[in-house]
């Protein structure tokens, strides 16, 4: 799964790097202990071309009466996403990019404390997820919501943990925001052995309130 991340890349870079437009009302960056429920920088692509929104980690499905009407859907399963009520028609007609620097993870010792690792690209240029969208509200107050899609992990980072989110390279960006036509769900797959590394970090990230680079640096 994907419970945690940290995001580097100022807007104006992520601008250029998606070449997206930006909204007015992004999230303040850096941020190195991202969390559920918090605003995060999404690209989406549509008849007028890419945009970089100001979303709500946390997928809200449309029948929530209220924004925690039911389990906070932060991740979705490839291998169920195209059969769960919550994300079946977004995983055809809304799906999106969530950049990031990497992502925390956790996994437990020989004496059962769970010891926190950062993820992320060997060659460290920025890491893209693979989501899921959901606009929520009233006419008069709507948020857009995003869940993470996950898959198996790869061999070389199932120690650390059984899940990892949909990791995209730049060349599938457009065919997963659906610029390429039909079929997405090919790029559902493990990532490659060779794209990610992980390393341990300070149990710092252990509390939602900690912040600051170091959070990041290797112990």
């Amino acid at each position: 799964m994907c419970g945690r991340f940290a995001i580097t890349l100022p807007t104006d870079a992520m601008a250029q790097l998606f070449d997206a437009q930006p909204e007015n009302n992004l999230p303040d960056v850096p941020n190195f202990n991202v969390c559920p429920t918090n605003f995060i920088h999404v690209i989406t692509s549509d008849e007028l071309g890419r945009k970089i929104e100001r979303f709500r980690w946390g997928f809200v499905p449309k029948w929530y009466q209220e924004l925690n009407a039911g389990p906070l859907l932060i991740n979705a399963r490839s291998e169920t996403i195209s059969q769960k009520p919550a994300f079946s028609n977004a995983c055809r007609k809304r799906r999106c990019l969530i950049p990031c620097a990497g992502f925390y993870e956790w996994n437990k010792n020989l004496e059962g404390n769970k010891i926190p690792w950062f993820v992320q690209r060997n060659d460290k240029t920025p890491l893209v997820l693979g989501g899921v969208w959901q606009e929520w509200g009233d006419e008069n107050n709507q948020i857009k919501t995003c869940a993470i899609v996950t898959t198996a992990s790869n061999g070389r980072l199932s120690e650390v943990h059984h899940r990892l989110p949909l990791v995209l390279e730049r060349s599938n960006w457009g065919f997963w925001l659906g610029e390429g036509g039909h079929g997405a769900s090919i790029l559902m797959r493990p990532t490659p052995n060779e794209t990610l590394m992980a390393y341990k970090v300070s149990r710092d990230i252990n509390s939602n309130r900690s912040a600051g680079p170091n959070l990041m640096s290797p112990i």
